[in-house]
């Protein structure tokens, strides 16, 4: 069975819905094919928080914030660390923060996207600057409601025929005519070969996201610098981002460029609810938790602390010995900080409810805590440190945690928190007083406390691992997201958006995100491309 469109997508994530309606508002038909089921149209912005770095926005203003794109460019290009080989993510990076207002913002305002009015600041920097003000907006409803309001934009066009989606369909092959790409073939997510279809179209556009979802794949790509890979890594992604996209863009000479680029996070646990094999859940680590190894020793020289390097954070959690640490915390440290990434954990945000998001966000999270300690075994509550050692030993399955030695580091760490203020001498708490400084940050950071003090108990103890999050390389494209050849030439026919494309350019955040770059470089990738469609004809 032969189809034709003007434009056939491969994959119905944000990037390709984001393509698509801009396409469709020009005039275009669009056919997008997804390997998954309908339910899970828009991909990992389904799930995902919704938070975005945007550059010069009111709600900057309101909070007394002065940020430019001259500001935001400094500070991207110092936590990427380009070379002078980086070309297009030079240029993306520099379009981000010159249209993230104007393309981004605006754009989803116009759709009916409303942000919470705090901004957050996320990656200020450990050994070179990061995020120098703070820029991280969060949707309201998370990126789930993007999702909703832009499946309502597309409806009149399904409704007209001139937008088709085909779900549980793998593309396997991309079709080169004269020298163009001008198709390809899918076949149904089961396998059946009776289900093999050819569909022809003017452009074909890749949005299936990243490779972070094939743990084999990720390890394959590890960075050669940072130590091994542990045999056990987490899957923050869904299989189906495989990178298989990535392999058949290259047979056809499409340029593969920093896929040991990765954003992954340093705190994972099992997901208490798998929706794969080896889900998992990327915590937001509490800034007040003590980082430990797996004896219970203090992982350091340098404390470990969210927020301000999370790439740092990844490459210390490598190190680790047995491939996991544990957070130390007390309960209050929880209920004030701690939290899950995506939209499946903050429903309050997700769910529009403020005056209990307000409530809990002031008065603690204690709900959401108490469902964790049900849910999973991978966060321990225990009223006293030797059933806290007992149950982390439990865990894991040895006797490496001593208590006379966890007991010790516990210890250092309160002595210092029990003398006054003036003589507190410890990098994590001269990171969370920082942190405390900016209102935002204030409301979920505690006040530095003793971890034993019992007022503020029972103990708690969460063993965490990395897990895969986002591909920071992949398809190198131009500022029209045209897939480029080894000699950095358009292939004709062919463009890359979204993660697929590294957000820009095969790697537009380079070796570190300012974070926040991830949905909203999906929505400048796809409307670039949307642009150049129409424009090039």
């Amino acid at each position: 069975m032969e189809q034709k469109a003007d434009v056939i997508i491969v994959g119905a994530g944000i990037a390709g819905l984001t393509c698509a309606l801009e396409l469709l508002r020009k005039g275009k038909t669009v056919h997008i094919i997804d390997a998954q089921d309908e339910a899970e149209i828009g991909g990992l912005a389904r799930w995902a928080f919704g938070g975005m770095a945007l550059v010069g926005t009111p709600e900057q203003k309101r909070n007394g914030i002065i940020d430019t794109p001259e500001i935001a460019l400094k500070d991207w290009q110092a936590f990427a660390d380009f070379t002078d080989q980086d070309v297009f993510p030079k240029q993306w990076a520099e379009f981000y923060v010159n249209r993230s207002y104007q393309d981004v913002y605006c754009y989803l305002r116009d759709l009916g996207i409303k942000f919470l009015p705090a901004v957050n600041w996320v990656e200020r920097g450990l050994f070179s600057p990061g995020n120098s003000v703070p820029r991280y907006h969060v949707i309201w409803g998370t990126s789930l409601e993007l999702v909703k309001v832009v499946l309502k934009a597309l409806e009149p066009f399904q409704q007209q025929q001139k937008l088709t989606i085909e779900f549980n369909r793998i593309v396997t092959e991309l079709v080169n005519q004269g020298g163009k790409i001008a198709g390809c073939i899918a076949i149904n997510a089961d396998g059946d070969p009776a289900s093999v279809s050819e569909y022809h179209a003017t452009e074909i556009v890749v949005a299936t996201g990243g490779f972070t979802g094939n743990i084999e794949k990720v390890k394959a790509n590890w960075p050669a610098h940072w130590s091994k890979a542990p045999e056990q890594l987490l899957n923050g992604t869904h299989p189906s981002s495989d990178g298989a996209m990535h392999d058949e863009v290259n047979r056809h000479g499409g340029q593969l460029t920093h896929m040991d680029k990765m954003w992954n996070y340093a705190a994972g646990i099992p997901h208490p609810k798998p929706h794969f094999e080896g889900h998992g859940l990327s915590l937001i680590p509490c800034k007040s938790a003590l980082w430990l190894d797996y004896q219970g020793k203090r992982i350091g020289p340098d404390p470990l602390v969210t927020g301000f390097d999370t790439n740092y954070l990844c490459q210390r959690m490598a190190d680790q010995e047995k491939g996991y640490a544990w957070h130390v915390l007390n309960w209050k440290i929880a209920s004030k900080e701690f939290a899950v990434s995506g939209s499946e954990h903050n429903v309050m945000i997700r769910d529009k409810k403020f005056l209990t998001f307000l409530k809990e966000t002031i008065l603690g999270n204690h709900r959401f805590v108490k469902e964790m300690q049900d849910s999973s075994d991978h966060f321990i509550v225990a009223d006293n440190l030797d059933e806290l050692c007992k149950e982390m030993n439990k865990l894991t399955g040895s006797e490496d945690i001593d208590p006379v030695v966890l007991q010790q580091t516990l210890d250092d760490y309160d002595e210092i928190l029990a003398r006054p203020e003036s003589q507190w001498n410890d990098d994590q708490i001269r990171h969370i007083e920082h942190a405390r400084k900016w209102k935002a940050d204030k409301l979920r950071t505690c006040k530095p406390h003793p971890i034993q003090d019992q007022k503020h108990g029972p103990l708690i103890a969460i063993k965490v691992a990395l897990i895969s999050r986002k591909s920071l390389g992949g398809i190198q494209t131009n500022l029209s997201s045209q897939v480029l050849d080894l000699s950095q030439q358009p292939i004709p026919g062919l463009y890359a958006v979204g993660e697929a494309a590294g957000f820009g350019g095969g790697g537009a955040s380079g070796a570190r995100s300012l974070e926040g770059t991830f949905l909203s470089g999906c929505i400048l990738t796809a409307q670039q491309a949307a642009r150049a469609i129409t424009t090039n004809e």
